[in-house]
């Protein structure tokens, strides 16, 4: 396949650029090095926190732009492209529409941190992979700031488990399946999709020119602004059926096989 018309690679992170491990590969960034010397602009985009991203790609953090929070927010360098919170009014809803559901962890993310209540160290656990700044409080419902999106966490399935009970708010807010694990609750506006479209507005790159790697339903939106989405071997059976070609897992470097075919493109 001709890849030399694309300008701007886009990759989720976990279970897509990051293999099982949460690991970032050498192999990646040397290749970044090469996109970077023929002009292909570079965007890692996550249900991550911005901090958690930042502690992956701190490389080349400056030479990036990062969405994080699913679109909640879009970073290049420390220049703001987007900031979409939730509306204050709906924090609580979704905090007492949860407390229906057996077993789930609620986190509300903000723009520089998280806050968790202690109720499961086992959580606590998981949660400094994926959130490299938090906080432990008392109680979500009194924290009165500014809230990206609030992320739930079930140790089973989060489809079966989380979704279910947070299914209701779709008409009004972004509920996504994020993971095997995780369901992300947003403004209507805040995903990857929303997000890479403003970054390819300013960027002034177009879908024909724009190369989207990812793995689970979070990264749906921005598959679709695409000529060349890839879904991941390991991807959602709905994220296979949606991209248009697929790649290796993300466990054998599937990211770097179709980049190391781009930089063939470009030669």
């Amino acid at each position: 396949m001709d890849l030399s018309a694309v300008k701007l690679v886009v990759t989720d992170m976990d279970g897509t650029l990051l293999n099982s491990k949460h690991e970032v590969s050498g192999r990646f960034f040397r290749l970044f090095d090469a996109l970077r010397a023929h002009n292909i602009q570079f965007v890692a985009a996550s249900g991550r926190q911005y901090n958690s991203i930042v502690d992956k790609l701190s490389a080349i953090q400056d030479d990036i732009v990062i969405i994080a929070e699913n679109g909640g927010m879009a970073m290049q360098g420390a220049t703001e492209i987007i900031s979409t919170p939730l509306h204050p009014s709906t924090k609580n809803t979704i905090l007492k529409q949860l407390e229906i559901a057996d077993n789930v962890h609620p986190v509300l993310c903000t723009r520089n941190s998280a806050y968790v209540t202690a109720k499961s160290s086992e959580f606590l656990s998981v949660l400094k992979e994926y959130y490299t700044e938090f906080q432990i409080i008392d109680d979500l419902y009194h924290y009165e700031g500014e809230v990206m999106k609030i992320a739930v966490y079930h140790f089973e399935n989060s489809e079966k488990h989380i979704y279910p009970s947070v299914a209701l708010f779709e008409k009004d807010l972004m509920v996504k399946i994020s993971g095997q694990h995780w369901v992300d609750i947003s403004h209507r506006n805040a995903h990857k999709g929303y997000a890479l479209k403003k970054v390819q507005e300013k960027l002034g790159i177009s879908e024909a020119e724009t190369l989207v790697f990812g793995d689970y339903n979070n990264d749906l939106e921005m598959l679709a602004l695409s000529e060349y989405s890839y879904a991941m071997a390991n991807a959602h059976p709905n994220v296979l059926k949606a991209a248009k070609y697929r790649t290796l897992s993300n466990n054998e470097y599937g990211v770097e096989h179709i980049l190391e075919k781009l930089l063939e493109s470009l030669s």
